[in-house]
C-alpha cells in the first residue's frame, strides 16, 4: 500500500480507525475442568464504547468513549482530536459503517484535510486495529470479574494505556506489524 510505505518515510500518518464495544458481562477466556464451577458474572447491558485510531508507525493510540453509541459525532470528534495531534498529511483506513461515510464525517474530513480510505466490506484483517482489541479483551477482560461497571471501564482504559507505554514496545512492534493476510487468488468449488 503506497500510503503504509509512504508513512514509513514519515512523509504522512496512517491511522487504522475502528470501534470496540465492550458489554459488562463475563468474557471466558478459556476453561476446562472436571467438576462444575460457578463464575461469577455481572448482569445488565451496561456498555463502554471506544474509538479508536491508531498510528500504523508509531502505534500512538486516539481514541473518544462513552457509554451510549459510536455515530457520526463520535467520529467526527476523533477527526479533530487526530488533526489536533498530528502534523502534516494525514490517512485515516477505516471499515465501512454508515456512521463513517455519511456526508458530515465526509465534509469535515475534507475541511480537516484528512483523507478517508475505505476498507472492503467483511474485511477485519486488513485493519490494524482489530488485533489492538484482540489483545486488549485478553489483557483486561477474559477470565476477569468485575463486580461495578466503573471498575470495567477504568480495566480497559488502563489496558489502552498500556499501548504507548515502554513496558508494552515490544509486544505491540510484534502485535502491530505491517502484515496483512490477503486472499489474492482466491478459489471455489462449485457444487
Amino acid at each position: 500500500m503506497p500510503r503504509l510505505e509512504s508513512a514509513q518515510k514519515q512523509e504522512r500518518s496512517v491511522y487504522f480507525v475502528d470501534a470496540a464495544h465492550f458489554v459488562l458481562g463475563s468474557f471466558i477466556g478459556y476453561l476446562w475442568s472436571m467438576v462444575r464451577i460457578f463464575i461469577p458474572t455481572s448482569c445488565g447491558r451496561s456498555r463502554y464504547n471506544v474509538l479508536g485510531a491508531i498510528n500504523a508507525i508509531t502505534h500512538q493510540l486516539i481514541t473518544v468513549c462513552n457509554e451510549t453509541y459510536i455515530n457520526a459525532c463520535s467520529v467526527c470528534e476523533l477527526l479533530y482530536k487526530i488533526r489536533e495531534e498530528t502534523i502534516g498529511a494525514i490517512t485515516i483506513v477505516l471499515d465501512n459503517a454508515r456512521y463513517q461515510r455519511c456526508a458530515l464525517v465526509m465534509e469535515l474530513a475534507e475541511k480537516l484535510n484528512i483523507e478517508l480510505l475505505f476498507l472492503p466490506s467483511y474485511s477485519p484483517n486488513l485493519n490494524l486495529i482489530e488485533r489492538l482489541w484482540k489483545w486488549n479483551k485478553k489483557d483486561c477482560l477474559y477470565c476477569k470479574y468485575y463486580e461495578r461497571f466503573d471498575e470495567f471501564k477504568e480495566a480497559i482504559n488502563q489496558s489502552l494505556r498500556k499501548v504507548s507505554q515502554t513496558e508494552t514496545k515490544k509486544e505491540m512492534d510484534s502485535l502491530l506489524t505491517l502484515k496483512f493476510q490477503l486472499f489474492n487468488s482466491a478459489t471455489y468449488n462449485r457444487v
